[in-house]
């Protein structure tokens, strides 16, 4: 959530922030909301003190014997004022609450201006494409092939966009998991296993809720939700506290199953494991000082940029420009692996800044040396999905013989098993 002092005292940052967004957001609608709301404080402030002076009135009438019936007839009139006026000004300050929570965060400076995907600049390359001396296969393709996607029998169970791994892909995703979390605790992050289920507040909090709740699965009869990333429980452990200056940055990484109706993407990469209503994800946050939390976004998506290396993959990094952004960020860098069936990079990794954002949300602060509470900044990031990672590995590691070649890093975790050879399965 922005500041309301921003929007009320530098209104022309926040027009040309949403106008950067490309949103339709109408900054004169917080206006009269926020005249409203303070015309109204400022109309029961006036009715309490009538109130408090009649109240010292009457006591001294009644000192001084004196009939105190009219002056108690007034002061039930300015009650029943009050308590009319303090019930609207309730509505009134839910009513500007309510839109500074549909506004986006404010963008950085170096984040590119644009309106779309199209307007994203490309920061960085890594790997060198593989020239094929065969026709390329889609990962689908080759995982069913292999006996290790099975889109058929999860159909059955569950609908579209559902997978069943098996064998060697259920222990490609196992040892997936494994090998990033074992690198991210390496880098100084905190294992952290979380609940799968949260509740309003905390999707709340990091801006799920309200925009966004057709994506989200909810429980029937309950007001909890499935989590779409670990993102949601990682940044709301510390919702509602104060974290020492010392402590900054921390860096927390969660391993979980992510749940995504995908209300919005009928149609949408409909082949192979690329969109799914349930996969799974390795999440990187960190909580980080307001003055080094762009600092920390390099890192963050250098820490996932490494994975992909370790990995052979070719990849690039883009940066998302100020149309494209996330809602709750203020610079977001895409990195995006080489699939070469498709002959296109596909985002494996969003690494985002979302400054106090979040915090200011979930009301996460630090307290610097000899000063008050402050908001501290959050960032979050992808760092991997093992979907679309064994998608990348599959599509650039396929043999002409059908087989596909893992990593060199998978191996020890693939207890030596280094080829995937084409054979049946039950």
């Amino acid at each position: 959530m922005i500041d309301l002092k921003l929007a009320q005292k530098q209104s022309d940052i926040l027009a040309r922030a949403l106008a950067d967004r490309h949103s339709d957001i109408d900054v004169e609608e917080f206006f009269a909301l926020d005249k409203r709301r303070r015309a109204l404080l400022a109309e029961v402030e006036e009715m309490k003190s009538r109130r408090n002076a009649a109240s010292g009135q009457v006591a001294a009438l009644k000192r001084e014997g004196g009939d105190i019936a009219p002056m108690q007839a007034e002061l039930g009139v300015l009650s029943e004022r009050i308590k009319t006026l303090d019930a609207e000004t309730e509505r009134a300050k839910s009513d500007v609450e309510a839109w500074l929570m549909r506004v986006p965060n404010i963008p950085d400076d170096t984040a590119p201006k644009g309106r779309d995907e199209t307007e994203n600049v490309e920061a960085r390359r890594w790997g060198e494409l593989r020239n094929f001396d065969f026709l390329p296969a889609e990962h689908g393709d080759i995982g069913t092939r292999l006996g290790g996607l099975d889109f058929e029998r999860a159909s059955r169970l569950s609908g579209s966009r559902f997978v069943c791994f098996r064998g060697w892909a259920a222990r490609l995703e196992r040892a997936l998991v494994n090998f990033f979390l074992d690198q991210h605790a390496a880098n100084g992050y905190v294992e952290i296993n979380p609940p799968f289920i949260v509740n309003r507040a905390a999707m709340t909090g990091t801006g799920q809720l309200p925009k966004f709740e057709d994506d989200l699965f909810a429980l029937r009869g309950r007001d909890q939700f499935l989590i779409p990333t670990a993102e949601v429980p990682l940044t709301n452990l510390y919702a509602g506290e104060v974290l020492e200056e010392e402590s900054l940055p921390y860096a927390c990484c969660a391993a979980t199953p992510c749940f995504r109706a995908e209300a919005g993407a009928a149609g949408k990469d409909t082949r192979g494991i690329i969109r799914m209503h349930q996969f799974t994800k390795v999440e990187m946050v960190r909580f980080a000082h307001p003055d080094d939390s762009f600092n920390q976004l390099e890192i963050m998506c250098g820490h996932a940029c490494r994975l992909l290396e370790l990995l052979e993959l070719p990849h690039r990094v883009i940066s998302l420009c100020t149309g494209d952004m996330g809602f709750s960020s203020a610079k977001t860098y895409d990195v995006e692996v080489w699939l070469p069936a498709q002959k296109i990079y596909r985002e494996i990794s969003s690494c985002s800044n979302c400054t106090d954002f979040q915090a200011r949300r979930a009301n996460i602060r630090f307290k610097p040396r000899g000063g008050k509470a402050v908001f501290l900044h959050t960032l979050n990031g992808s760092g991997l999905p093992t979907g679309r990672a064994i998608a990348a590995i599959l599509e650039n590691g396929q043999q002409k013989d059908g087989g596909v070649r893992l990593p060199k890093v998978l191996i020890p975790y693939m207890n030596g098993l280094e080829f995937i050879e084409a054979r049946q399965q039950p």
